[in-house]
C-alpha cells in the first residue's frame, strides 16, 4: 500500500496534469480533510515532493482566504541545450544534496530530456554510498559530477 505522502503527491500531480492553466490552487486544510490527515502532512509533501529542483514553484497565501499555488515549471523546448545547461548549472551551484540532485534528474526524465537508463546511471554515480567523502565535500563532489554529466548529455551536437 502506498504511503499517505505518495497518495497526496499523486493526487496533486494528477490535478496539475488536468489543469489547463499550468498551475493549481489548493487549500491546505481542505486537502488535509480530504486525506484525513493533519495540515503539516500536506506541508511535508509540498516541501519535499514539489521542490524547485523537481520543477515546481510553490507559492503560499496565508490568512482566511489563503491558498497554496503549485506551478509546474517546464524546461522551455525552444531553448537551446546550452541555455538549459546554463540554467541547470546555476541551479546546482557549487554544492547539491543527494535528494536535490535526484530531483533534477527526475525532472529531466519526466520531461524526456534523459532516458530511464541515463537517469539510473546518473543517480547511481551521485549516491552517498558511492561518494564516500564526508560532508560538505560530498555535496561539492556531487555537484561537479552532476554538472559534468549534464554537459555530456546536453551539449549542442553541431
Amino acid at each position: 500500500m502506498s504511503s499517505l505522502s505518495n497518495l497526496i503527491e499523486r493526487h496533486l500531480r494528477q490535478l496539475l496534469k488536468e489543469s489547463i492553466k499550468g498551475y493549481i490552487e489548493i487549500r491546505r486544510n481542505e486537502l488535509a480533510e480530504q486525506f484525513r490527515c493533519v495540515p503539516s502532512q500536506i506541508n511535508y509533501v509540498l516541501s519535499t515532493r514539489f521542490t524547485y529542483e523537481n520543477g515546481f514553484l510553490v507559492e503560499s497565501q496565508r490568512g482566511g482566504a489563503g491558498f497554496v499555488r503549485i506551478v509546474k515549471l517546464m524546461l522551455n523546448r525552444e531553448d537551446t541545450s546550452s541555455s538549459i545547461l546554463t540554467y541547470l548549472t546555476e541551479m546546482i551551484g557549487n554544492s547539491i544534496s543527494q535528494s536535490a540532485a535526484e530531483g533534477i534528474v527526475n525532472r529531466l526524465l519526466e520531461e524526456n530530456t534523459v532516458t530511464q537508463r541515463e537517469a539510473s546511471l546518473m543517480k547511481a554515480a551521485m549516491h552517498r554510498n558511492v561518494l564516500k567523502v564526508d560532508l560538505p565535500w560530498r555535496d561539492n563532489v556531487r555537484a561537479l559530477i552532476l554538472k559534468a554529466m549534464l554537459v555530456s548529455l546536453l551539449r549542442d551536437n553541431k
